[in-house]
C-alpha cells in the first residue's frame, strides 16, 4: 500500500476541540474525509463546556475546503452520543469512521483519591468510548463496513505513578478493543488502539520544554489515520510519539502443568521461574486459547517437573 486514501467516508472524533483530536480531525479533512467535532468543550479535569472550541477546529476544515460539522455532547450520556451519531447520518448519510479520544485526568495517587474522581475518569474514557461505539456499531454492521479506534496509554499498558483512575481506565479500553474486533471481523469492522504520547493540555507540566517540542500531535496523527484507512489493521495497539511507533502487544508464556496432587502454593512458589520463562510464549488473539491451553495439559495429565 503506497498511499493511505479515503473515498466517501465520514468520522466522528471525540475530543476533536484541542490536541490529538484537533490534530486528527485536521488531517482527516485533509484527506477528504467529512468529519463530525465533538467537544464538550470542558477543562483537564473536566469541569465546564462550550460547543466553541468544536465551531473553531469546523471554522478551520471549512476554510481549507473540508466538510464538517460541530457537535457539543457528553460522551458520558447515550442519549446525547445517541443524537450526534444521528445528526451525522442525516447531513451524510452514513458513518465509517470512530476515534474515541475524549478524555479528562484527576490525577492523585491512590491514597488521596476520592472515588468520585476516580468514576469519573473510567466514565469518560470508558463508558464515553463504550457509548460511542454501542452509538455507531449496529449502523456499522449494517452496512459492512467500520472503523474504530479506541485511545489507549502507557499509563494503562505499564503504570504510572498518581494515574490509577486513569490507567485503569486505558486499560479498559483494550479489553473493549480486544472482544469487539471478534465481534465486528465478519462486519469489516476492524477495531484498534492508539497509544499516544504527545504535547497537549495533558503533559504541560509534567516533561521538559525540549522533550515536549518533539512530542509533536502531529507525529501521532500520522499512525491515527493508518489506523482508520480502509486498509487498516485490526487489533493493533499502536504507540506513536515524536516520530517513533511500536507495538504494544500481550503474551503468555507457555507456563507448566502440575498434577492434581502437586497443585499447591509451594510447588508454584518453587516453580515461579518455569512458570514466567518467555520462552515459548505466544500471542493469544482470544481468551478460549488459554483456556484449551490449560485443558489439554490436564487431559493429557503430563509432568516432567522435579517436585
Amino acid at each position: 500500500m503506497s498511499k493511505v486514501d479515503f473515498e466517501n467516508r465520514v468520522a466522528i472524533i471525540t475530543g476533536a476541540g484541542a490536541g490529538l483530536g484537533k490534530s486528527h480531525a485536521l488531517a482527516l479533512a485533509a484527506r477528504g474525509v467529512k468529519v463530525v467535532v465533538n467537544d464538550l468543550g470542558g477543562s483537564v479535569s473536566g469541569e465546564g463546556g462550550s460547543k466553541s472550541v468544536a465551531e473553531q477546529v469546523v471554522d478551520e476544515i471549512e476554510a481549507a475546503g473540508g466538510e464538517a460539522m460541530a457537535n457539543g455532547a457528553d460522551v458520558t450520556k447515550l442519549d446525547q452520543v445517541e443524537t450526534m451519531v444521528a445528526a451525522a447520518i442525516d447531513r451524510w448519510g452514513h458513518v465509517d469512521i470512530l476515534i474515541n479520544n475524549a478524555g479528562i485526568l484527576r490525577d492523585k495517587s491512590f491514597s488521596k483519591m476520592e472515588m468520585k474522581d476516580f468514576e469519573l475518569v473510567l466514565d469518560v474514557h470508558l463508558v464515553g468510548s463504550a457509548n460511542c461505539t454501542k452509538a455507531v456499531w449496529n449502523h456499522m454492521k449494517e452496512r459492512g463496513y467500520g472503523r474504530i479506534v479506541m485511545t489507549t496509554s502507557s499509563s494503562g499498558n505499564y503504570g504510572n505513578f498518581g494515574q490509577t483512575n486513569y490507567g485503569a481506565a486505558k486499560t479498559g479500553v483494550i479489553g473493549l478493543m480486544n472482544t469487539l474486533c471478534l465481534e465486528g471481523a465478519k462486519y469489516d469492522i476492524r477495531v484498534n488502539a492508539l497509544s499516544p504520547t504527545a504535547a497537549t493540555r495533558m503533559t504541560e507540566g509534567l516533561m521538559p520544554e525540549e522533550a515536549l517540542a518533539l512530542l509533536t500531535v502531529e507525529s501521532v496523527t500520522a499512525g491515527l489515520v493508518y489506523l482508520v484507512c480502509d486498509d487498516a489493521p485490526n487489533r493493533l495497539i499502536l504507540c506513536a510519539g515524536a516520530g517513533g511507533f511500536a507495538a504494544t502487544k500481550v503474551y503468555e508464556t507457555k507456563g507448566i502443568h502440575l498434577n492434581p496432587d502437586q497443585q499447591s502454593p509451594e510447588n508454584v512458589a518453587k516453580l515461579i521461574d518455569k512458570i514466567t520463562d518467555p520462552e515459548g510464549q505466544e500471542e493469544y488473539t482470544n481468551g478460549g486459547q488459554q483456556t484449551m491451553k490449560f485443558v489439554t495439559q490436564a487431559s493429557a495429565g503430563v509432568n516432567t517437573w522435579d517436585i
